[in-house]
């Protein structure tokens, strides 16, 4: 029976690598049902949504007049779309010839799949490590004391960033990266919309665990690709990205763990995570603008207890 594929599409200030995207698509349609293209624009002061009502009339353009980032972005899209099927794609990432199709197609197979992902490859064709398992606890502990280096093949230590996990095989991948990720609209609705407490980061990671948790599996397949990049910043926006990620990191585990994990090993991540964030930025105490002032042990793990009690 056709389907109609729905792309959902959310992006701030990427109008170059959006336009790119968006010919991919009209360059590689899906082609075992219809295909609609929603784009959430964000705000953007680039002239992204100009472009895209003058150059691709064919997409339907939400655009918000604040910045909702990312998580509100897809789930607003979710809402406006009408597809069977719906795909997360960012807008560094271009589809390519049968990677729609292919993905469908492996959707129907698996019975049990609320969504897959492609293999992501860079310009020069090099493949990503784009799947992850679930950073649990114990799975971070092995991340941040660099257990995961020496254990590489480690199901317990190295269970987050999987540096084994074979690219060339299709199988269960827990948390494969969002930026091509095709889903069932039946699990969708089943597993719920992107948790806005975690507007940019771990939104993905949420709701495949949740996705587990309901029942279901998430796979990757090497039998097709998207073409991947990574949007340009400035060094002030990495920065602050670094930090909202490790903030997020600390969500993540409050909802998911911390009423079965010891507070004191909770205490020790916040602590370890927040180093890590100190090392990447290169800025001891570093704030976070907007998303919280100054970023200390003490203030991750309040934000960490304040998450324990809200689940």
């Amino acid at each position: 029976m056709p389907t109609l594929l729905s792309v959902l599409l959310v992006h701030w200030n990427t109008r170059d690598d959006l336009r790119e995207s968006l010919e991919a698509l009209r360059e590689y349609p899906y082609s075992r049902g219809a295909q609609e293209v929603i784009v959430v624009d964000n705000a953007s002061e680039d002239g992204a949504a100009e472009m895209v009502r003058e150059s691709f009339p064919e997409v339907r353009l939400i655009a918000n007049p604040a910045n909702e980032l990312y998580a509100h972005g897809v789930n607003q899209c979710a809402d406006a779309a009408t597809g069977d099927l719906l795909l997360l794609l960012n807008p560094d990432a271009q589809v390519q010839a049968g990677t729609l199709d292919t993905l469908s197609a492996f959707l129907d197979s698996k019975p049990d799949a609320a969504a897959v992902a492609p293999k992501l490859i860079h310009e020069n064709g090099a493949v990503q490590a784009s799947v992850r398992g679930f950073p649990s606890p114990v799975a971070l502990l092995g991340e941040f004391l660099l257990l995961s280096r020496v254990w590489k093949s480690s199901k317990t230590w190295a269970s987050w960033r999987m540096p084994t996990f074979d690219y060339n095989a299709p199988g269960e991948a827990p948390q494969p990266m969002a930026s091509c990720f095709l889903i069932r609209r039946e699990a969708w609705r089943k597993v719920g919309a992107m948790d806005e407490r975690f507007p940019l980061y771990f939104n993905d990671a949420d709701w495949c665990l949740r996705a587990y948790t309901a029942g279901y599996r998430i796979y990757y397949t090497p039998d097709t690709a998207a073409k991947h990049g990574y949007g340009g910043t400035t060094r002030r926006v990495r920065r602050a990205a670094v930090w909202e990620s490790r903030r997020a990191m600390l969500r993540f585990l409050g909802k998911q763990y911390a009423d079965k994990t010891p507070m004191p090993l909770l205490w020790l991540l916040t602590v370890l995570i927040t180093l890590d964030a100190w090392v990447r930025t290169g800025r001891w105490g570093q704030s976070l603008g907007k998303w919280g002032g100054e970023t200390t042990p003490d203030s991750l793990r309040v934000e960490l207890e304040r998450e324990r009690r809200s689940v």
